[in-house]
Formats: structure tokens, C-alpha cells, sequence
């Protein structure tokens, strides 16, 4: 085992000593890791507050905080960074705020961050070109450190390779099927995909997660058809504002908790889920060690067992990725 791999594992176990008043994780990122080393990734998501607030609160600096400490080799976004999609709102202050209290600190810690956009960052409405205009602005200078497949359409859908595996960003900021040309370019991605892993990740879920917003999915048969026949190992979301690990048959589906306002409770459930950071790793085998922490600190692992084993029913069930006979359930470690 190298140094950069016993630093994550050692970062990811619940340690009593990171509860202590005063305890911080390791400051400096490991040296990046050789070819046969997982590859580590951290996904966070929907970090905004108010309508048009350019700060953020406790929880979003505690979890970059924490991020920075895990020194992961990549974190992703699932969207929802600022809080628009309302007319008159000082967008340029609104990113300089999240770039100073995310971005910065992961760039300072030489992490590379990749985003997908979110309804209230870039929303795909008309009445919001303007927020889309203002997204595309925000992160053409702030492009991440990954070697990238197709970045014509960057930031909003692209592609890039990262150690053992390929990832795709969608344009996902709508209710209801992608458009044709983005559905076109995902099946030609994928088809061409230069690594066995393939991961997507884009702010909309496939499926309703959530409590209130059983009618906000893509909810397209045709793109989980797609994303099937093209062994996609995982497709994680923002939106519904839970963490939920699933699977469809062998899809697994992911739903981010959020770090900004608005905790829903899953389907079928009462209380609101926590505030959470997904951290897994992928080898040349697949997604391994999939897991989100929550707790003030983001270092207490949130217990599968304490998760509903379906959310949904009929077409639009979603079996926790750990139940018994399930054809994801074997990967987990």
C-alpha cells in the first residue's frame, strides 16, 4: 500500500480522534497516484442558499474542509452552486462567492474540480440565458486538470478520462428527456468511451428520489437504455437534495444529499436526510467503497442499513445497491 492510497483509507475510516475539538484532517495533497492506485473521487452537490446569496453557511466550508483533507484525485459536482433562476440577481458576485469558498481551496490543494450545471446555476429554460451566459463565463477559466475527450460543449456537457476511468457530464438542468443532439452525443461518447469504467454524472436524477419532487426526473426509458447498453457503472445526480445509493437491474444510481438548504426526506420516509459528501473509489474493476459522510465534521459514515431498501414503486423503483441478491451488491466492499 503507497502513501497517497494509506492516506484516503485511513482519512474515510471513522476515527475518534477526528471528533475532537481542534482535530483536522491532513492539509496537503498526496503525490498523485501511479497507474495501478485507485482512483479517488469526492462528489459534491447542490451548495446554494438563498436566492441570490453570495455567501455560504457552515456546513459548505466544514465539507470543503474536509474534502481538501481526504486529498482526493478528483471531485465532482452535481450542480446547484449558486442559487439563481430569478431574474435581477448579481450573478458575478454570486460566482466570485463560490469560487472563493469552494473552488479556490481546491485549486490551492491542486484537486481538480469538475462540474455539471444545475437548475439554479445554468437552467436550460429560456427565460434564464442569462444565468447560462453567466455559468459558461464562470468556468471557462476555470477549466479542471483532467484530460479531456470531448470539451467543444464544456462546461455544460463534456467528457474527460481520469485513471481507470471515463466520465461524462450532462446538461441535465430540465424536467423530462435530454434533447436529441445531447442523446446522440452521449451514445457516440459512450460507444467511444477510452476506458472500461463509465461514470455520468449531471444534476436531474433518472428516477424521483424525494418527497415534493416526484415529478422532477428525466424519467426517460430510452436514456437508462442508453446508459444500460453501454455498461455505464454509475450515474450520480443532484436535485432531490438525499443521498441514496441505488440500483436499477446493474445501473447504479446515485442521489446526492446537499450541502446548502432544502434536506428533503426520501420517498416512503418522514425525516429529512442529512447533509452529505460522497466519496468511493474506482479501479479497473468498477466503483468500489461508495459511501457519504455526514456529521458536522463530514466524517460519520451514513449507515446503508438505516436507508429504505426501495424508494419509488412500479417503473420507477429504486432497490438500495447493497440488498441481498441484487447484481450490484457483489461490488461493494
Amino acid at each position: 500500500m503507497d502513501v497517497a492510497r494509506a492516506t484516503w483509507a485511513l482519512s474515510v475510516v471513522l476515527l475518534s480522534s477526528c471528533a475532537t475539538e481542534g482535530a483536522r484532517p491532513p492539509p496537503a495533497p498526496p503525490p498523485a497516484p501511479r497507474a495501478e492506485s485507485p482512483l479517488r473521487v469526492v462528489v459534491v452537490s447542490d451548495l446554494n442558499g438563498e436566492y441570490g446569496e453570495t455567501s455560504y453557511g457552515d456546513p459548505v466550508h466544514a465539507a470543503v474542509e474536509r474534502v481538501v483533507g481526504l486529498a482526493p484525485d478528483l471531485v465532482l459536482s452535481t450542480g446547484d452552486m449558486v442559487a439563481g433562476q430569478r431574474r435581477g440577481l448579481d450573478y458575478p458576485a454570486m460566482w466570485a462567492g463560490f469560487h472563493a469558498a469552494v473552488s479556490d481551496p481546491l485549486e490551492q490543494a491542486a484537486i481538480p474540480f469538475a462540474v455539471a450545471p444545475g437548475n439554479h446555476d445554468a437552467s436550460g429554460y429560456r427565460l434564464f440565458a442569462e444565468e447560462r451566459a453567466a455559468y459558461a463565463e464562470a468556468w471557462r477559466a476555470r477549466r479542471p486538470r483532467v484530460t479531456f475527450v470531448d470539451d467543444s460543449e464544456f462546461p455544460f456537457r463534456y467528457s474527460f478520462v481520469a485513471g481507470p476511468a471515463f466520465f461524462v457530464a450532462l446538461d441535465a438542468t430540465t424536467v423530462g428527456p435530454l434533447d436529441e443532439a445531447q442523446m446522440r452525443w452521449l451514445d457516440a461518447a459512450l460507444a467511444a468511451a477510452p476506458r472500461g469504467v463509465r461514470i455520468v454524472f449531471g444534476h436531474v436524477p433518472l428516477h424521483p428520489f424525494t418527497i415534493g419532487r416526484e415529478r422532477e426526473s428525466i424519467g426517460d426509458a430510452a436514456l437508462e437504455a442508453l446508459l444500460r447498453r453501454h455498461d455505464v457503472d454509475l450515474f450520480v445526480s443532484g436535485h432531490h437534495h438525499a443521498y441514496y445509493p441505488g440500483r436499477r437491474g446493474p445501473l447504479r444510481l446515485v442521489s446526492m444529499a446537499c450541502l446548502g438548504g432544502g434536506p428533503r426526506p426520501l420517498i416512503g420516509t418522514e425525516e429529512r436526510s442529512e447533509r452529505a459528501i460522497l466519496a468511493f473509489e474506482v479501479t479497473e474493476d468498477g466503483v468500489r467503497d461508495l459511501d457519504a459522510f455526514a456529521g458536522d465534521a463530514f466524517d460519520e459514515r451514513v449507515a446503508r442499513a438505516a436507508l429504505p431498501v426501495v424508494v419509488g414503486e412500479g417503473d420507477h423503483a429504486i432497490h438500495r445497491d447493497d440488498v441481498a441478491g441484487g447484481e450490484v451488491s457483489t461490488q461493494l466492499r
